[in-house]
C-alpha cells in the first residue's frame, strides 16, 4: 500500500515519497511527514538475525513505498559498504553500564553519514523517478557534522551540485578542515558571520523565495535539501535504533519485548525523532531522553511548554547541538495537536515573529514518551573523564552530554531500564574538548599533536577520516555575512 506525505503547514498533500525526498522542503515551508507511521511488518526475532543492510531494507521500504526492491536494495547496498570501518555498520559498545550505539563508522566520522551515505541514492533514483529535468543543488546549512557528510556524499555526483554555509566561528577545528578540504567539482562551502540559527534561516528562506526558484529553473536547476529536514534523512536514523534493539536482543542483552530507553544528545530534534518513530513503528522503547547542552531550549520546551528561543546563544564544547531553533519538532508538533496543520502553521509563524510559542495541555501528555535534560560544559568533561577512568572507553562531547543526562535521570528517577545512548561522533572529531575533558586541564597543544596524543592513551586507531585532512589542501575560502547567503548563492552558478 502506498504511503504518501503532507505538508505540516497544509499546503501539500498526496506527495509520494520520492517526490519528497527530492523537494526537501514543501512549498509552504513545511516538513513533509507520512500520512502514517507504519508499522513493522517482521518480528523483532527475524530483525536480530539480519544484517545492518538488510534491517535498512525491512525499515526503508515502509516508508519509501515507491521506490521498487531493487532500485531501494540497489541504494542501501551502495550506501552501507567499506566506507564503514565496521562491518555492522553501527555497533553496540557496552561501558559503564550504558550501551553506546557508535554511530560514527563512516566517512566523516559523526552520525549525519548513517544517512548521507544513502541520501545521494535515494535522490538520483528520485530524479529519474520523476524525470527531472533540472540539476539539483542541494541548499544545506550545517552546525558542524551535516555539512561534510553532506558533501562526501554528493561529491561528484552526476546531475547535482552542493552548497554548504557553516557557522565560521561556530565549529571544531577538525569539522572546519573536514568541509575546506573536500575535494569535489560540484562542491561549495562558505563560512557565515553567525551562528548555526543564522545559517539555517538563510537557508530556509533562500528555499521560501518563489521568485528566486523560478530564476533557477530558467537556468536548469532546482533546490533541494540535505538537512534533516528532509525525510530521506529521517527514514535512514529510524533504522539505526531498529537494529540497536534488535541486536541486544541477538546478544542477548536483553529478553524478549524488554523496554530499553534511549538517549539522544540533540540540537535540531531529528536523531531523537527518529527513535521516536522507530518506537511508533513497533520497537519496545520506554523513555526518549532528550539530553541538551547548554543552549537548552529543548529541556526548557519539554519541562514547561514553552517553546523559547529568546536566549543568549552560547558556543560550548558540543557545537553540533549549539542550536535554538530545533527544526524536526515541527513534525512532532503537528503529531501532537492532531495533525492540524493550520496550528502548526499559527505556532511557526509564532515562533518567527516572536521567537516562541506554547503548547496545550493535550500536546504536552502527546509528548509523555519524551523527557529532557541537559549537562553544562562541566558536567560534560567530567562525565567524559569519569568513563575513561572507570573503562577507558573515550567518547566525544555530544555524547558526553547524553551519558552525563543519563546519570542525571538514573539518580532523579530510579529508573534502572537497560539504556541505549546514541554516540554520535568520534572522540577524534573534538580532540581538544576531549583531551581537556580527560586531563583535567587547557591544552596550547597543536589540533594534531593532540590527535596523537588521543591515540596513545586510547588505544584506538586514528580514523582515515583525520589523517586526510593532516596536510590536506584548503580548497574552500569562502565568508559572508547572513544577509549575504542568497547572492553567494548566485555567485555559484555564474562561476
Amino acid at each position: 500500500m502506498e504511503l504518501l506525505y503532507g505538508s505540516t503547514r497544509g499546503g501539500e498533500t498526496g506527495v509520494t515519497a520520492s517526490q519528497a525526498v527530492l523537494k526537501g522542503l514543501a512549498n509552504d515551508g513545511g516538513l513533509y511527514v507520512p500520512e502514517r507511521i507504519p508499522t513493522l511488518d517482521v518480528t523483532m526475532d527475524e530483525l536480530a538475525g539480519m544484517t545492518y543492510q538488510e534491517t535498512a531494507y525491512a525499515v526503508m521500504k515502509q516508508f519509501l513505498t515507491d521506490y521498487t526492491e531493487e532500485e531501494l536494495k540497489y541504494c542501501i547496498s551502495h550506501a552501507y559498504d567499506e566506507k564503514f570501518d565496521t562491518e555492522e555498520i553501527a555497533p553496540l559498545a557496552k561501558a559503564d553500564g550504558m550501551y553506546f550505539l557508535e554511530l560514527f563508522h563512516g566517512k566523516t566520522i559523526a552520525f549525519k553519514d548513517m544517512a548521507l551515505s544513502i541520501l545521494p541514492y535515494l535522490m538520483t533514483t528520485a530524479a529519474k523517478k520523476n524525470h527531472a529535468k533540472n540539476e539539483i543543488v542541494i541548499l544545506t546549512a550545517t552546525s558542524g557534522d551535516t555539512g561534510k557528510a553532506a558533501m562526501a556524499g554528493f561529491a561528484d555526483v552526476p546531475g547535482t551540485r552542493i552548497i554548504v554555509f557553516y557557522p565560521k566561528n561556530g565549529v571544531s577545528r577538525v569539522q572546519e578542515l573536514q568541509m575546506l578540504t573536500q575535494k569535489g567539482a560540484n562542491t561549495s562551502v562558505v563560512g557565515i558571520e553567525g551562528n548555526f540559527d543564522d545559517a539555517q534561516t538563510g537557508v530556509k528562506k533562500i528555499f521560501g523565495d518563489k521568485e528566486f526558484a523560478k530564476e533557477l529553473d530558467a537556468m536548469g536547476f532546482q533546490l533541494s535539501s540535505a538537512n534533516s529536514i528532509n525525510i530521506g534523512r529521517l527514514v535512514p536514523q529510524v533504522v539505526y535504533y531498529v537494529y540497536a534493539y534488535a541486536k541486544l536482543l541477538a546478544n542477548g542483552e536483553i529478553e524478549k519485548d524488554e523496554k530499553v530507553n534511549v538517549v539522544v544528545p540533540t540540537g535540531n530534534f531529528g536523531n531523537i525523532l527518529a527513535a521516536y518513530f522507530a518506537k511508533q513503528m513497533g520497537v519496545p522503547f520506554g523513555k526518549l531522553i532528550c539530553a541538551s547542552n547548554d543552549n537548552k531550549v529543548l529541556y526548557d520546551f519539554f519541562r514547561t511548554g514553552t517553546y523559547d528561543k529568546n536566549r543568549e546563544f552560547i558556543l560550548t564544547t558540543s557545537p553540533s547541538m549549539d542550536i535554538l531553533v530545533s527544526s524536526n519538532l515541527e513534525r512532532l508538533l503537528y503529531l501532537s495537536c492532531g495533525r492540524d496543520a493550520a496550528k502548526t502553521k499559527a505556532m511557526m509563524e509564532q515562533l518567527s515573529t516572536n521567537g516562541k510559542y506554547e503548547i496545550t495541555a493535550d500536546m504536552k501528555e502527546f509528548m509523555k514518551d519524551f523527557c529532557a535534560g541537559y549537562a553544562d560544559m562541566e558536567e560534560n568533561a567530567k562525565e567524559i573523564r569519569k568513563v575513561f577512568d572507570d573503562t577507558g572507553y573515550l567518547i566525544d562531547t555530544h555524547t558526553g552530554v547524553a551519558a552525563a543526562v543519563y546519570e542525571q535521570y538514573k539518580a532523579k528517577t530510579g529508573d534502572t531500564t537497560k539504556t541505549v545512548i546514541a554516540s554520535t561522533a568520534s572522540p577524534y572529531k573534538f580532540s581538544r574538548s576531549v583531551m581537556e575533558a580527560v586531563l583535567g586541564k587547557k591544552e596550547d597543544a597543536d589540533e594534531f599533536a593532540l590527535i596523537d596524543e588521543m591515540e596513545r592513551i586510547s588505544g584506538v586507531k586514528i580514523p582515515q577520516a583525520i589523517e586526510e585532512i593532516r596536510d590536506a589542501k584548503i580548497l574552500h575560502n569562502r565568508q559572508c555575512k547572513p544577509e549575504e547567503m542568497e547572492e553567494t548563492v548566485k555567485q555559484t552558478f555564474s562561476k
